[in-house]
C-alpha cells in the first residue's frame, strides 16, 4: 500500500498510465460539479456528445454565480440548467441554495472520491479528504459521459503542520503563509497534502478554506486526511455512513516537505494585485479602507460568520466604509438566525447579501473609484472586483471584522479577547432546494428549455500542419483568465453565447483585440510565464478560438488553461529559450510548421526574418485531440467507434 493520501486515492482511480511524476495518467471520476457561469456551456457540450444519462456516481449542477437578474439572460440560463439536470440525471441546487463549494462540502463531498468541477476552486472538497480538481467545462462534460480525466502524475508535497493557531489567527492565515512561501506558480504540477499533529486542531471547514485557496498556488489540488474530525463533521451533516478513514502511513514519503508551526503564525494579508503578494497585517500597516466584503467559497462557513457576528456584537461598523456579508449556504443562514447572530450582523450595520458568489466574481458591490476593499476572498487580480483602479486586499474573517470596526486595515489582536461562541453538534438539514434526479424513463420525457441567449455551439475544423498569421497581442507574466475573458455583471450573462462573449476577449488589456482578430482572420497570442492562471473558465480558450486564434506561444502555462486550449484546438507552445520572447512584437507575421506535434516546432518570424525553436508538453493523445479540432469532435468520434466495434 502506498504511503500518502494522494497515492492511496490515485491507486484506486488510475485506469491508464504510469505512476511516475510527469507521466500522463487517466483517472476514473466519481463525481462532477458545475456552476451556472460555466455549466451552461458544459451541458451544451454534454448534449453534443450524445450520451443519454450521466455516467458518474452522481453529478451536481449549482446556480450561484449569475444570480443578478438584470434581464432575461441569467433567468433563461437557470431554466435551461434545471431542465438539463432533470433530463440527464443530475442533482440541481436551485438559485439561493448557496455557493457550490460550501454546499457540496456540506451535502455531497465524500472522502476518497475523485471529483472534477468546472470551477477552479473545486479543491475545496479536499478539506474532507476528496481528491478534487478544477477543470474546464468540456472536461467535466466528458467525465459525465464516462470518459476518464487525464492529468500529469503530480509531485506530492507534504505540508507538515505542528502546533496550534493562536486566538485571532485562522485557517486563511495558513494558506496565505503557504502562498507567501511558494507564490502563485509554486504549486504547478504538485499536490499539496497536509499532515501532522497540527491537522487535528483544524475543523473540516478550516481545512476547506486552505484547500480552496491552494488553487492560487497553481497546484493540481490540495488534500487533508479523513480522520475522526472528518467523521464528526459528516455525522453532524447526517452523512456518517459516507465516512472512511484515510490517513498517510507513518512511513509515507513526500517529494518535498514544507514545515509550518501554526503557533508562530500571525494575521496575514495578500496585497494588490496578487494572492501571492503576502505579508503580515502588522507589516502592511494601517491602510485606510473603503469597503469590507466577507464571504466567498473561501470564508463563508458558519464558523467564519460566527466570528464576525460575535466580534461585532454591540458595535457599529465604522462610518467611513460599508461592509457586506455573503453567507455560504442556506444552512449557514438558518443557524445564524436561530442563534441570534444574524441579528447582531444586522444591528452592526452589515449589508447581508444573497448566499451566492456575488462580489467575488464581480457580480455587484464593486468598490468606489480608486477604492480600497478588504475581502475574505481568494483572488485580488486587478479589475476583478468590477472597478479597474480599486485595490483589493485578501484577509481572514478576523482581519476583515477588525477592519470593519476601525476603518483601517487592522490586526485583530488589537480587539482584545477572542469572542466565545459554540458550534452545533448537529446541523439543520433541509435539502428542499436540491432537486433530485428523475428516474431514467421519466427523465427521457423532459423537454429542455432554451432561451434566445443560448446560441448553438460553434464548430471548428481540424488544424493543418502549418499555422500562419499575425501576433494579435503580446502580454506579460501571470496573465489570468480574468484578463483574457473578463467576468462581472455585464459579461457573465453571455457565457452561453460565444459570438457575443467573444467581443470582450482581452478588452481589459487591449480594447481593439476583437477588431484585430476579426480583421486579420485570427492569429497568435504571445505571453510570458504562468499564462492563464486563475479561474477554470474555458471561455478564455473557446472565445479566442472562435476569433481564429491558432496558437498561444508563452514561457509557461497554468494547468487548467493549458488543458482548455487543447480541448478547443488551440496549439499551446512554449519557448525553448525564454529569451526569445523579447524578439517577437505585436503584428509580427509568423509561420509555424507543427507537423504531427510530437516533436519540437520551428517558428519562422517573417517580419524579422529569424527562426525560433518552440516546444510543448503534449502527449500523443493531446496531439491527436488537437489535430482532430478539439476534444468535442474527438470524443464524439471515439464514441461512434466504440458503438461500431460493439
Amino acid at each position: 500500500m502506498a504511503g500518502t493520501i494522494t497515492e492511496k486515492i490515485l491507486d484506486r482511480h488510475i485506469i491508464e498510465g504510469e505512476k511516475k511524476v510527469g507521466a500522463e495518467v487517466a483517472l476514473h471520476i466519481d463525481n462532477t460539479l458545475t456552476q451556472d457561469a460555466t455549466g451552461t456551456m458544459a451541458y451544451l457540450q454534454f448534449e453534443a456528445i450524445g450520451i443519454d444519462r450521466v455516467q458518474t456516481e452522481f453529478s451536481v449542477s449549482f446556480v450561484d454565480h449569475n444570480t443578478l437578474q438584470s434581464d432575461f439572460k441569467n433567468a433563461d440560463d437557470h431554466r435551461f440548467l434545471q431542465s438539463i439536470a432533470q433530463r440527464y440525471g443530475i442533482y440541481f441546487s436551485r438559485p439561493g441554495n448557496g455557493i457550490c463549494h460550501q454546499v457540496f462540502l456540506e451535502r455531497f463531498a465524500k472522502p476518497g472520491n475523485t471529483l472534477i468541477g468546472s470551477d477552479s476552486h473545486t479543491p475545496t472538497a479536499g478539506g474532507i479528504g476528496c481528491f478534487a480538481m478544477g477543470a474546464g467545462g468540456l472536461d467535466v462534460a466528458c467525465a459525465m459521459a464516462g470518459a476518464p480525466f487525464r492529468i500529469k502524475y503530480p509531485q506530492i508535497v507534504g505540508i507538515h503542520l505542528t502546533g496550534k493557531l493562536s486566538p485571532w489567527v485562522s485557517a486563511k492565515d495558513v494558506i496565505l503563509e503557504v502562498l507567501r512561501r511558494i507564490d502563485v506558480k509554486g504549486g504547478v504540477g504538485k499536490v499539496l497534502e497536509y499532515f501532522g499533529e497540527g491537522v487535528k486542531t483544524l475543523s473540516v471547514t478550516d481545512r476547506a478554506t486552505i484547500t480552496n485557496m491552494g488553487t492560487e498556488t497553481g497546484c493540481t489540488t490540495s488534500i487533508f486526511p479523513s480522520d475522526e474530525i472528518t467523521r464528526a463533521f459528516l455525522k453532524s451533516q447526517g452523512r456518517e455512513d459516507q465516512w472512511i478513514e484515510l490517513l498517510p502511513d507513518e512511513n509515507a514519503e513526500y517529494d518535498e516537505i514544507i514545515e509550518i508551526d501554526l503557533s508562530y503564525l500571525e494575521p496575514m494579508v495578500a496585497l494588490p494585485h496578487s494572492p501571492g503578494n503576502v505579508t503580515t497585517v502588522r507589516e502592511a500597516g494601517r491602510i485606510k479602507v473603503d469597503q469590507v466584503a466577507i464571504g466567498s467559497c473561501t470564508n463563508s462557513s458558519l464558523r467564519d460568520l460566527k466570528v464576525v457576528a460575535n466580534a461585532l456584537k454591540g458595535k457599529t461598523i465604522c462610518s467611513d466604509l460599508h461592509v457586506t456579508v455573503s453567507p455560504g449556504s442556506r444552512q449557514v443562514v438558518e443557524h445564524l438566525i436561530e442563534s441570534g447572530e444574524y441579528r447582531d450582523l444586522v444591528r452592526a450595520g452589515v449589508r447581508i447579501l444573497e448566499n451566492a458568489c456575488g462580489p467575488c466574481i464581480g457580480m455587484g458591490c464593486a468598490p468606489n473609484s480608486g477604492g480600497v476593499s478588504v475581502r475574505t476572498f481568494n483572488r485580488n487580480f486587478k479589475g476583478r472586483s468590477g472597478t479597474a483602479d480599486a485595490e483589493v486586499y485578501l484577509v481572514s474573517p478576523e482581519v476583515a471584522v477588525a477592519t470593519a470596526i476601525t476603518g483601517y486595515l487592522t490586526d485583530p489582536r488589537e480587539l482584545g479577547e477572542f469572542p466565545n461562541f459554540s458550534m452545533p453538534e448537529k446541523f439543520f438539514i433541509n435539502d428542499n432546494m436540491i432537486i433530485k434526479p428523475l428516474p431514467e424513463e421519466e427523465a427521457k420525457k423532459v423537454q429542455i428549455i432554451r432561451g434566445p441567449n443560448i446560441a448553438p455551439l460553434p464548430t471548428f475544423e481540424p488544424i493543418g500542419d502549418t499555422l500562419s498569421g499575425k501576433v494579435l497581442i503580446k502580454v506579460e507574466d501571470n496573465i489570468t483568465t480574468d484578463h483574457i475573458m473578463p467576468a462581472g455583471a455585464k459579461i457573465l450573462p453571455l457565457r452561453s453565447n460565444i459570438p457575443e462573449i467573444s467581443k470582450h476577449v482581452f478588452e481589459a488589456i487591449d480594447s481593439k483585440f476583437y477588431q484585430k482578430a476579426k480583421g486579420n482572420n485570427g492569429g497568435f497570442i504571445v505571453g510570458g510565464d504562468n499564462y492563464g492562471q486563475g479561474s477554470s473558465r474555458e471561455h478564455a480558450a473557446l472565445a479566442p478560438k472562435y476569433l481564429g486564434v491558432k496558437a498561444v506561444i508563452v514561457k509557461s502555462f497554468a494547468r487548467i488553461h493549458l488543458a482548455n486550449l487543447i480541448n478547443f484546438g488551440i496549439v499551446p507552445l512554449t519557448f525553448v529559450n525564454p529569451d526569445d520572447y523579447s524578439t517577437i512584437d505585436e503584428m509580427d507575421e509568423l509561420e509555424i510548421n507543427i507537423g504531427d506535434l510530437l516533436d519540437e516546432c520551428i517558428l519562422y518570424n517573417k517580419t524579422k526574418g529569424n527562426k525560433i525553436r518552440l516546444t510543448h508538453s503534449l502527449s500523443r493523445l493531446d496531439a491527436e485531440i488537437l489535430k482532430t479540432g478539439g476534444k468535442l469532435p474527438w470524443i464524439k468520434n471515439s464514441i461512434r467507434k466504440e458503438m461500431k466495434d460493439e
